[in-house]
């Protein structure tokens, strides 16, 4: 018998889904690329992180059965299509993005700890889970990665999924659990946004 999976309210899910989506979709559409390609920048931004988490956990994959995933992704990829680039420049896609990232790093290591595994690899499916389809994306795009910039994205959903693990291994309840870490990896996620914060680099 599988886990019980973590589950986000269906609004809240598909939301996140989409906003991951949206960044793909219109990260193709900057390029000026065919419909084709904004389609498939969408659906493996979107489903990107949480297909390579479920793999690795040895889970079914999530948007394969859930008939609403990919159809999200794709009226994602056409609103991007028949929509000037310029509606969407600005912060609001960012910071709906930050909060993306937090809610999914939260609930991939929920999940990946309900499938059995450690604390510390878990909280590396979070992180899995928030990051990868806009690792892929950027990789795609020929563009440097998310990993590749200083700037507090992937430490702001390690930061996240680190106080899930914690929270569940403390017994605590967990929508409170859920509250606390998505709330840290947002803020964290949001300075970095406002105040342009980043990790220091190598100087050789």
């Amino acid at each position: 018998m599988s886990p019980v999976d973590p589950v986000l309210p269906p609004v809240l899910d598909l939301f996140g889904i989409a906003v991951f989506a949206l960044t793909g979709a219109l990260c193709a559409a900057r390029l000026q690329q065919t419909f084709v390609t904004v389609a498939f920048f969408a659906l493996v931004t979107g489903v990107g992180g949480g297909s390579l988490r479920d793999l690795l956990i040895g889970a079914p994959v999530f948007w394969m059965h859930d008939r609403l995933v990919a159809p999200v992704c794709l009226a994602v990829a056409l609103l991007a299509w028949f929509t000037p680039v310029r509606w969407w420049q600005g912060q609001l896609l960012e910071w709906a993005d930050a909060l993306g990232l937090s809610v999914y790093a939260v609930l991939g290591t929920i999940k990946a700890l309900a499938w059995g595994v450690p604390d510390v690899p878990a909280v590396l499916m979070g992180v899995v889970t928030a990051c990868v389809g806009g690792i892929v994306r950027d990789v795609l795009a020929g563009q440097p990665s998310i990993l590749m910039r200083p700037e507090l994205y992937v430490t702001a959903a390690a930061l996240a999924a680190a106080l899930a693990a914690a929270g569940m291994a403390l017994g605590l309840a967990p929508g409170f659990t859920w509250i606390i870490a998505v709330s840290a990896g947002f803020a964290l996620r949001g300075a970095a946004i406002h105040w342009s914060l980043g990790l220091p680099t190598h100087k050789g």
